[in-house]
């Protein structure tokens, strides 16, 4: 089969987002200066990204939803997007949704408030009847997917039994996660990544699945801990490619040993409008780019740019750009 475009399965969620002056400590008020609403969740995200580019590029969404309005929604704008919809799932459950607290004033500082609704009925069997003629199958976010984060007798986690099959049956797989300190972040995540081809994910996260501190004390990113980390996720079993990235820039390590790091161009503090979906960007432009057989250093340049318009945005995809918007922003540089 001569595979061609991206799926991606996972979460779909309703983001309220509420701009604040400051977080609030415990006990105390801080005042809401407005609210804006969108759709977001790994698969939201990197799909309308995707979708943003204006390629030619197939596109399928898979998941669960609820029999409920912001269902209809979801469905309305994958229709809009010109995404296929047929593995999306109607379930008997609220569709999931997420307070989001976001600071004014281009803190980068995001709490979540997270109801996990009809996304926790995502199943392995579900994901086992979809067929598409997709090349990357792009899975996410672990640890917000109650079944396939399940512990498995054989596999160790029901995601990576899930994601072995998805590789016999000829697609490329892609893995994200949502940014949890936990114990259970090694028990679910490590034994996926056996069978997980490209590995996307922040510095936060590599950090905790590698038991590392990646920034200073001052905050600092630690370049040399980053690629420490990308070499033990890369032990730990992934395929072909381990991405870690940051507000800085981005890390890649590939499986014939090449390593690179890009830097981003930083934006204004004032220029922000808000990080939502910042990490989403990056991963949507990282999958086109692999999907296209860019070169490591084009993958994060273009992973980077992807992120950098995603800053301009007040939702998660508000501000995503086309293919012609990074590749002019990329000519200027």
């Amino acid at each position: 089969m001569n595979r061609s475009g991206i799926i991606s399965v996972g979460n779909w969620i309703c983001d309220i987002i509420k701009f604040v002056d400051k977080y609030p400590e415990k006990g105390t008020l801080t005042t809401i200066r407005h609210t804006q609403t969108g759709f977001g969740g790994c698969s939201h995200n990197v799909l309308l990204d995707l979708a943003a580019l204006q390629t030619e590029l197939p596109l399928y969404a898979g998941g669960c939803i609820g029999s409920d309005s912001l269902g209809d929604d979801i469905l309305k704008e994958l229709a809009d997007a010109g995404i296929d919809s047929s593995a999306m799932q109607r379930v008997e459950a609220p569709t999931s949704y997420t307070d989001v607290m976001s600071e004014i004033g281009g803190s980068t500082t995001r709490t979540f408030f997270h109801h996990r609704g009809a996304n926790a009925h995502l199943s392995p069997q579900l994901i086992e009847a979809i067929e598409c003629n997709a090349k990357i199958f792009h899975l996410g976010y672990l640890l917000l997917l109650d079944q396939l984060d399940a512990a498995d007798e054989e596999y160790g986690v029901v995601a990576a039994r899930v994601l072995h099959s998805l590789q016999q049956r000829g697609y490329k797989t892609s893995v994200d996660m949502v940014s949890e300190v936990s114990e259970r972040v090694r028990k679910v995540v490590l034994p996926a990544l056996k069978y997980t081809d490209y590995l996307i994910i922040n510095e936060v996260e590599a950090g905790v699945c590698c038991e590392r501190t990646l920034r200073s004390a001052e905050g600092e990113i630690l370049l040399d801990q980053v690629a420490e980390a990308a070499r033990e996720l890369m032990n730990y079993g992934v395929g072909e490619v381990c991405l870690i990235h940051f507000p800085e820039g981005g890390y890649m390590l590939t499986r014939n040993g090449d390593t690179l790091y890009c830097p981003t161009i930083p934006v204004a503090h004032k220029d922000i409008v808000s990080t939502v979906g910042a990490g989403d960007a990056f991963c949507a432009g990282a999958l086109y780019a692999l999907h296209e057989g860019y070169s490591p250093r084009e993958v994060l340049t273009f992973a980077n740019a992807s992120a950098r318009f995603n800053l301009y945005g007040a939702t998660s995809t508000s501000a995503a750009p086309s293919l012609k918007q990074i590749t002019n922003y990329l000519k200027s540089l």
